[in-house]
């Protein structure tokens, strides 16, 4: 089973504790493997699950979020009834006026990968001087004990936590453990982000908002949504699924994808890779038109097996009459921001890293 680290956790404590994961050895017990992911998951018969440690979890604190670092990063419980729980982001000295608030859902293929990964925790450290904004990391729950549409409930519940400390900003006199970072942020300026499945989380999650799921958001106001490298699929192949060569470090290869999908969607659900949660461009998904998203920013890795589906998703967005902007970085593969798996990963990052804060820019003049 997952791991529920924040079950003891208070508002606002600035370090987790982080228990190691006990593997049991060669799955004893547990029945034959039905699912294996090497090196990061393997799902068992009985339902038990293994999640190797593949990238360390690090305490808020660690790295660039260090004291004198200049950025401040805390954990908080979202919810406390499922276990939900996010790291927040801030510039540590209080900007001259409010800074534009990003919700942020990492990858994972939906069964794997934490807010707390050292992976994550150093690139998001990076988006209040880089981006010029606060954060709002989500660890939801995974996939396959939590199948989908779980992580997008809980992305649904991040923003519900988000309302009410937009709420709670109203009244200047309030102090709490998360009033720092409250008070830095302008609650009318949110932007949904993730990368990979948290891409499709943000892509979800802003199309639930725009039907009106949460109710009405103020006095919040949702600006915009940046998806990299959105994970999605469909039972016919795309050329660059088909001939991409992926090299040893690939984060996501063709029979990974299937893995996760296979792991993530509701058991026994139709239609299989074209379902609408995996193909927002199947016949069975709503028509693009018809949904009231904000403005998206996608971007595109090159050397990605997802990068066809991923320009066809902006192609469609444009004739759906949305507004989509493209960025594809050359040279690199999927996670690349954050695995630093090619040679031109740390440029092209902080390529991506510009884009983002222009976007967020343009979004917030506008």
């Amino acid at each position: 089973m997952r791991r529920r680290r924040m079950g003891a956790l208070h508002v606002g404590e600035p370090r987790v504790s982080f228990r190691p994961q006990v593997v049991g050895k060669n799955g004893a017990g547990h029945g034959a493997v039905v699912e294996e992911i090497h090196g990061l998951i393997r799902a068992y018969k009985d339902g038990h699950v293994e999640r190797l440690p593949a990238i360390p979890d690090v305490p808020c604190t660690w790295g660039s979020t260090a004291a004198g670092s200049g950025v401040l990063a805390r954990d908080v419980v979202v919810d406390r009834a499922t276990g939900v729980w996010a790291r927040l982001y801030a510039p540590a000295s209080a900007p001259a006026g409010k800074v534009p608030v990003v919700v942020y859902f990492h990858g994972g293929g939906f069964c794997v990968g934490s807010a707390a990964w050292s992976c994550y925790h150093e690139f998001l450290a990076q988006l209040p001087a880089k981006a010029g904004c606060a954060v709002m990391s989500v660890d939801y729950r995974l996939a396959p004990e939590h199948r989908l549409p779980a992580a997008f409930d809980d992305g649904l519940a991040a923003v519900r936590w988000l309302r009410q400390q937009a709420g709670h900003g109203r009244n200047n006199s309030a102090s709490d453990e998360v009033a720092w970072w409250r008070g830095r942020c302008s609650f009318d300026r949110v932007f949904l982000m993730g990368d990979s499945a948290g891409a499709t989380i943000a892509f979800q999650v802003a199309a639930r908002l725009g039907q009106g799921q949460l109710g009405a958001l103020a006095p919040l106001a949702v600006k915009g949504a940046i998806l990299i490298q959105p994970f999605f699929g469909g039972e016919a192949r795309t050329a660059s699924e088909k001939t991409t060569t992926q090299p040893p470090r690939s984060a996501l290869s063709l029979a990974t994808s299937d893995s996760y999908w296979r792991m993530a969607l509701p058991a026994g659900s139709a239609g299989g890779r074209d379902h609408p949660w995996c193909n927002p461009l199947s016949r069975g998904a709503p028509r693009l038109e018809t949904l009231p998203l904000p403005p998206v920013l996608v971007c595109v890795a090159e050397a990605d097996i997802l990068r066809d589906r991923n320009l066809e998703l902006c192609r469609a967005l444009r004739k759906g009459g949305k507004s989509v902007e493209q960025a594809t970085y050359g040279g690199v593969g999927h996670a690349f921001q954050v695995l630093h798996n090619y040679h031109l990963s740390q440029p092209r990052t902080q390529e991506m890293l510009a884009h983002i804060r222009a976007f967020v820019a343009a979004r917030c003049s506008s």
